[in-house]
């Protein structure tokens, strides 16, 4: 069996997420293609295709908001993404019983005494008439069947596991600063919600798709992206359709035949990344990406740069600059790089109007 290290598996993550060079893609394509972006800071996504989209116009994500072709909705890992209405609806089934758990294992004491079954139709009922609640608005409507339980406890698991819901817009925007408001998932798109196949609980299509965009890589990449399980039993069943690798540290990586695993020597252009970015938190493994000391980067928030493929910096807005600090040093042409994109970037994100960008001292 192949064995590919870091370098390789790099490449290839790169090529598969739009990041060694941006696609030819309508927005809406490049979010079906890279199964959502993660979207709890309403204004990261507009960065991600930034990154990834050739001459991406922002107004286009916005219009897909609000003609209900992508939608904000809890799904991977519990957590807020930006998805294709066909991918919510038809994703959504298979991800019920993590969201459940992950909602209970938060407030398991808090809901010991609920029956979730009536707080799913309590909430159902309040949000019959179509008017978008705050999840506040929602908690003082169906409190009166529970006074004793903590609010955010019926919150989260109403808004995030029992009744699929949509952040409506104009949250998630372009420039526009909006409060959550939601409505049921079928409601806002008028479909309904893809039944759960009961000899396919994870979904092989869902897996393919997750191949596509982030192969080669192990059960436990997948199951780390989507938080779904029983993924042994469907990997089981495609395994006459896929090729097999090896990492450096022994793992088994599955990937489609036909998928992109660029020469390891290719290429890789510096990349401005937004909080959360799929290219790092879709694995469980995420040394081909980021060292494993910087880690915590990727789960705090923090917006990175990539330089030769790889997390070498982070970047935030300051006075009206993009500003960018090394996780080491810089050669000479990695900085004019980095500086010649973060003014790029600094250009979008100011639309044309400006274009600063700093690159403070390397560290020492």
């Amino acid at each position: 069996m192949t064995t590919l290290d870091a370098r390789a598996l790099n490449r290839a993550t790169l090529a598969r997420q739009l990041l060694l060079d941006r696609a030819d893609l309508p927005a809406l394509d490049a979010v079906a293609h890279v199964c959502g972006l993660q979207a709890q800071e309403p204004q990261e996504p507009f960065v991600g295709l930034w990154s990834r989209v050739r001459a991406f116009n922002p107004a286009a994500l916005s219009d897909l908001l609000l003609g209900r072709q992508v939608v904000r909705t809890h799904l991977m890992r519990a957590t807020l993404h930006l998805l294709t209405a066909d991918d919510a609806l038809a994703w959504r089934a298979r991800h019920n019983a993590m969201l459940r758990q992950r909602i209970l294992g938060a407030f398991r004491r808090d809901l010991v005494d609920v029956d979730l079954g009536k707080l799913a139709e309590v909430g159902r009922a309040v949000l019959a008439d179509g008017v978008p609640r705050t999840m506040a608005e929602l908690v003082r409507a169906v409190a009166q069947h529970w006074p004793a339980v903590p609010p955010q406890a019926l919150g989260a698991m109403l808004v995030c596991a029992l009744v699929p819901m949509v952040q409506v817009p104009p949250r998630g925007v372009w420039r526009t600063k909006a409060g959550v408001r939601n409505l049921p998932l079928v409601a806002w798109l008028g479909r309904d919600i893809d039944p759960l196949a009961p000899d396919d609980p994870a979904g092989q299509a869902m897996v393919r798709r997750y191949l596509a965009a982030y192969g080669p890589a192990a059960t436990a990449d997948i199951r780390a992206w989507s938080g779904v399980a029983g993924l042994p039993a469907t990997v089981a069943a495609m395994r006459g359709e896929l090729v097999t690798f090896r990492d450096t540290r022994g793992r088994e990586l599955l990937d489609l035949p036909g998928a992109p695993r660029p020469d390891p020597d290719t290429p890789a252009p510096v990349r401005f990344l937004p909080a959360f970015d799929n290219a790092i938190l879709g694995y469980d493994d995420r040394s081909r990406i980021i060292d494993d000391a910087d880690r915590g980067l990727s789960v705090a928030g923090e917006r990175v740069v990539l330089v030769d493929g790889r997390v070498a910096a982070t970047w935030r807005v300051e006075a009206e600059a993009v500003t960018v600090f090394p996780l080491r040093g810089f050669t000479g042409g990695e900085r004019s790089a980095v500086e010649e994109e973060g003014q790029r970037l600094a250009s979008f994100l100011s639309d044309g109007a400006g274009d600063r960008v700093r690159v403070n001292a390397d560290p020492t």
